[in-house]
């Protein structure tokens, strides 16, 4: 099975890994994964205290935000954002065809 690779600057290889997935029970919201992203690649999304999407963020209900991978077809697959995350939040993998 062929795997992507690309390489550094240094002439190793690397295999990028893309962000698949975020832990909602762990993700605090803070933020810091969306500023070092600079794909557009996550978004904040509101939660109600049953764990649910808020779609109107000036509702009441909202309980927290958390961190969502809104578009993952533009992930470059640095992995930034896990390393920026405290709360070790993300899955990656790499792409095999």
């Amino acid at each position: 099975m062929a795997q992507l690779t690309g390489l550094t600057f240094g002439g190793n290889t690397w295999t990028p890994k893309f962000a698949q997935e975020i832990d909602l029970e762990k993700c605090i919201g803070c933020g810091r994964c969306f500023k070092i992203c600079g794909h557009n690649v996550l978004s904040l999304k509101a939660l109600n205290e049953d764990g649910e999407f808020v779609e109107d963020e000036d509702d009441d209900e909202i309980e927290r935000k958390v961190m969502v991978i809104a578009n993952p077809e533009n992930c470059i697959g640095c992995e930034a954002c896990a390393r920026i995350c405290s709360k070790n939040c993300y899955t990656h993998a790499a792409l095999t065809n």
